[in-house]
């Protein structure tokens, strides 16, 4: 097993899901199955407007050709497992370049960087992992002050006798819900989709909640596109089936409501959920269509 590099850009030929599946031509096969079983980055290229650098960690499964496209192979991605960064990492960095096996000889770029999968040391890897899943403040739950107590539970320790081991921390639910809060909450601007409004209560943290679409035990991924920033009392109902949305994000209310007026006067004037800061963030269709068919009530 191997760590490695998946090089992908949104507006790629490649069929590509990065959190299901990543395509790639034959010439990479030996470097992709060497992956199987351990752990990725997803890097999108410095030549990509307002790029992201390093966005993501996953594992990858299994390889297997492409049914549709020969000398084509796709790289299954373990379901779950797939983390979007909270803070995305760039190809530079303050003391120079991040991946630094890529420097050659002469302490230039090698040619390296042009390959859209290749191997990564340990050392790297990790590197770009601590920045991008940085253990801080930010990643922690809200504080619940009308609750009367404190969400948030003991942080994971980042003191491991193996390098290698680092990546388990990732793997634990506790952690992957204080990034997909983060993320989700940014695309939003920690305003509740469905009412427009940003509250930050007296302790500096949003009361905004990070809903999945399809949820976790739907094997529902932790991804922005399946992902809404609401309220605490939204996200209840959203869960519940009392309000859901249409592909183009008009905002739909259950019949099942026993209130349905209150609930209408909630949302936001424009009728349809706010949009996310950048386009590509928005919820996918079919993480919509899934809640429409499986939790809401008409």
């Amino acid at each position: 097993m191997a760590l490695g590099v998946f090089v992908h850009r949104t507006d790629s030929i490649y069929d590509d899901s990065p959190a299901e599946r990543y395509q790639f031509p034959a010439q990479y096969l030996g470097r992709a199955s060497a992956c199987v079983g351990d752990w990725v980055l997803y890097y999108e290229p410095v030549k990509v407007r307002a790029t992201r650098g390093y966005f993501a960690v996953a594992r990858v499964q299994e390889i297997i050709p492409d049914p549709l496209i020969r000398a084509m192979y796709v790289a299954v991605i373990e379901p779950g497992s797939y983390l979007e960064f909270a803070n995305p990492v760039s190809f530079n960095g303050p003391d120079g370049l991040i991946e630094r096996r890529l420097l050659n000889e002469q302490q230039r770029v090698s040619g390296r960087a042009q390959s859209a999968v290749r191997p990564i040391s340990t050392t790297d890897f990790n590197r770009i992992l601590d920045l991008g899943l940085g253990n801080d403040e930010a990643l922690l739950p809200r504080i619940d002050h009308a609750a009367g107590s404190v969400l948030q539970e003991e942080r994971a320790p980042f003191a491991f006798e193996h390098e290698r081991e680092r990546i388990t921390t990732y793997t634990l639910r506790i952690f992957r819900d204080r990034v997909f809060r983060k993320v989700v909450l940014r695309a939003y601007g920690e305003r509740c989709a469905i009412t427009g409004l940003r509250i930050i209560n007296g302790g500096g943290r949003a009361e905004a909640e990070a809903a999945h679409i399809r949820p976790v035990e739907a094997n529902g991924p932790d991804i922005v596109t399946n992902g809404l920033a609401l309220s605490g009392t939204v996200h209840w109902m959203f869960d519940r089936g009392l309000i859901s949305l249409s592909d183009d994000l008009e905002i739909l209310v259950s019949r099942q409501a026993n209130d349905p007026d209150s609930l209408r006067a909630m949302i936001n004037r424009t009728g349809r959920a706010l949009p996310t800061i950048r386009a590509l963030d928005r919820p996918h269709p079919h993480f919509m269509a899934w809640h429409r068919e499986h939790c809401f009530k008409l």
